[in-house]
This record gives structure tokens, C-alpha cells and sequence, in this order.
């Protein structure tokens, strides 16, 4: 198995942290950011100041750069391609979605049909970006020896 090429990560998670963060953008403005700013309101809370939208628009780059890296480190094992980018979507979507939505739900802190929303939003948003960032993944070409070192039978 060759290396992770680490530049290439970085590439495509940047594309696939750019469209998490449009999406998120999409979702938390103008499709349900009146409705989520009430559930805040209800539990007491200011809405999301721009501080914190700081921190989430960086984690939504980590996210798409954890994104690749996963598609990256699957390649090997699964092949290139949409099929092992869906994978490594489907298992971002698990862990950084599904689990802590999955547990805000169990909590009841935020209406079900908005975390049924989010939950839905979150599974299209990172297959789009999963297979975004991954067409711009290659593995890096394997070292080749000097020709002096072939040409002297080594």
C-alpha cells in the first residue's frame, strides 16, 4: 500500500469542507434558520453569534479535509471511485451527523422534524462533498530509482 498523499488530502478536503459549509449556509439561513434560532430561543439561548459561525465554517473545512482523508485511506482496500467515496461519505455522515443528532433527539432539545431535517441535509451534503473532494484525490507517484541505480544492477 502506497502513502496517503497528503497534499491531495488537503485539495480535495478543502473542496468537500467548501461545500459542507455552503450547504450548512443553506440550511441554517434561509431553510430553517428562523426555525432554529427559536429552538435557541426555547432553551434559553441567544442565537449562534459570529464567533461560533467562525468555528463551524473551520470545522466544516476539518470535516471535508476528515472526509478525504477517509476516502484516501479506503481507496487501497475498496478501489477508486464514487462507490468508495459514497463509503467514506456514508461513515462521515455517521459519525460527525448521526450519533450527536441521534443524541440531541434523545435529549429532546431541538423539535424532531428539524433534527430529522439536519439529519437528511447532512447525509446529501457530505456525498456531494465526498465525491467532490475525491476526484481531486490521486495517489502520489510511486519513487522511482535513479536509472544510475537500475543501469548498475542493483
Amino acid at each position: 500500500m502506497g502513502k496517503i498523499n497528503t497534499g491531495r488530502v488537503l485539495l480535495g478536503g478543502v473542496v468537500a469542507g467548501l461545500i459542507v459549509n455552503v450547504g450548512e449556509f443553506i440550511l441554517n439561513v434561509p431553510v430553517a434558520g428562523e426555525e432554529f434560532d427559536a429552538a435557541m430561543r426555547e432553551l434559553g439561548k441567544e442565537p449562534v453569534a459570529a464567533s461560533a459561525i467562525t468555528i463551524f465554517v473551520i470545522l466544516g473545512f476539518l470535516l471535508g479535509i476528515v472526509g478525504v482523508w477517509l476516502y484516501a485511506a479506503m481507496r487501497p482496500r475498496f478501489g477508486p471511485g464514487p462507490r468508495t467515496a459514497a463509503t467514506a461519505g456514508l461513515t462521515l455522515w455517521a459519525l460527525a451527523y448521526l450519533f450527536p443528532t441521534l443524541g440531541m433527539m434523545v435529549m429532546d432539545l431541538f423539535p424532531f422534524d428539524m433534527m430529522l431535517l439536519s439529519l437528511v441535509w447532512g447525509l446529501v451534503e457530505t456525498q456531494i462533498a465526498l465525491q467532490a473532494g475525491a476526484w481531486f484525490y490521486q495517489e502520489a507517484a510511486a519513487a522511482q530509482p535513479a536509472p544510475e541505480f537500475v543501469a548498475a544492477g542493483h
